[in-house]
């Protein structure tokens, strides 16, 4: 497996990226603490000298990807100052640049979601950002007939889903690397542009 660590973090640093990336790629019972060791050019030892186990090391994988995951979304959503077209333009240039760097996160979160408790609390524990009365407010205001989940929810669809369906279009051969690139960086146009056109 080629590595790309940066050569400049600490032992403990390399080690945390290192499991972020095998635990994004193959999920959490599919990666060994071996092959963690062996991605970040250390070993078994200092492994567990820093983070004891697997699952300790999988804890703190998870807090980092929801913070980057959902820490995105809060400021946007609950400022009163940004209009709704400025909120999802916002979002959604984000989102895409959050993803294009981390293609696998979204996937990972649904399919480790089932198995794992710890993944389903933090869910819950974020939800609440899909109840946001600032923009029930705006789109009251605006006369739009749709709650802030809906909206929300199409904004995050839109954005999210190509990302969790790549590996069926480049697999079977529909599109490239580039190519997929540069259909999401047309998407990131057009998403405002569709969503304001559901509201009216």
């Amino acid at each position: 497996m080629e590595k790309e660590i940066n050569k400049e973090l600490s032992s403990e640093e390399k080690i945390i990226e290192a499991a972020r990336k095998l635990f994004t790629q193959k999920g959490f019972a599919a990666t060994k603490t071996r092959d963690i060791a062996e991605e970040a050019d250390s070993n078994l030892a200092l492994l567990n000298y820093y983070f004891r186990s697997k699952q300790n090391l999988f804890q703190i994988i998870i807090e980092k990807e929801f913070e980057e995951l959902f820490g995105i979304i809060t400021p946007i959503l609950s400022n009163k100052e940004i209009s709704l077209e400025e909120k999802i333009e916002t979002l959604v240039s984000s989102y895409t640049k959050l993803l294009l760097g981390n293609p696998d996160l979204p996937f990972f979160v649904l399919s480790e979601i089932k198995g794992n408790d710890f993944i389903a609390k933090r869910v819950k524990q974020n939800a609440e950002i899909l109840s946001q009365p600032i923009i029930e407010n705006q789109l009251r205001e605006g006369g739009y007939r749709v709650s802030a989940f809906n909206f929300i929810m199409n904004v995050m669809s839109l954005t999210l889903f190509p990302f969790m369906s790549k590996p069926l279009f480049v697999t079977s051969g529909l599109v490239n690397e580039e190519e997929f690139a540069h259909f999401i960086e047309q998407r990131k146009k057009d998403i405002p542009k569709w969503v304001m056109n559901t509201l009216k």
